[in-house]
């Protein structure tokens, strides 16, 4: 039988959570991440002032929190991208596109009205935790 349990992930690669939720939560054979923004973890501000730069620094944060885990990029089967401008699509792809490489996980992208902080981009994700095969 599947176990049930659930734990916190934490990780100072990250940024910290700036409300009342974890980075993440490893759940039986999952973990289901937060959706990270481009803040530095360091000093909490907002990285980058174009599409390029903020992806780049969501995709970091998101493979801190899925190591952390015990998990990896490679185990994640689903994303959840919002982007504050589906202009960016491209741009944001081409990030996206880099960190996961061949086998990309399922994914939507949606345009949102307005994410936290006013950032460009935010990105969640679902994974295999890190069971070895």
């Amino acid at each position: 039988m599947a176990s049930t349990s659930k734990s916190v992930v934490s990780t100072d690669q990250a940024p910290a959570a700036i409300g009342p939720y974890s980075q993440a939560i490893k759940a039986g054979a999952f973990v289901f991440t937060s959706g990270q923004i481009p803040l530095d973890p360091a000093t909490g501000e907002i990285v980058g002032g174009d599409i390029t730069a903020q992806s780049e620094r969501v995709m970091q944060s998101l493979k801190a929190v899925l190591e952390a885990a015990g998990s990896s990029l490679d185990r994640v089967v689903k994303t959840t991208c919002f982007l504050a401008n589906l202009d960016d699509f491209a741009a944001f792809n081409t990030v996206y596109a880099a960190s996961f490489g061949e086998a990309p996980p399922a994914r939507s992208t949606v345009q949102v009205a307005k994410l936290p902080r006013a950032v460009l981009v935010e990105v969640e994700a679902v994974a295999l935790a890190g069971e070895t095969d």
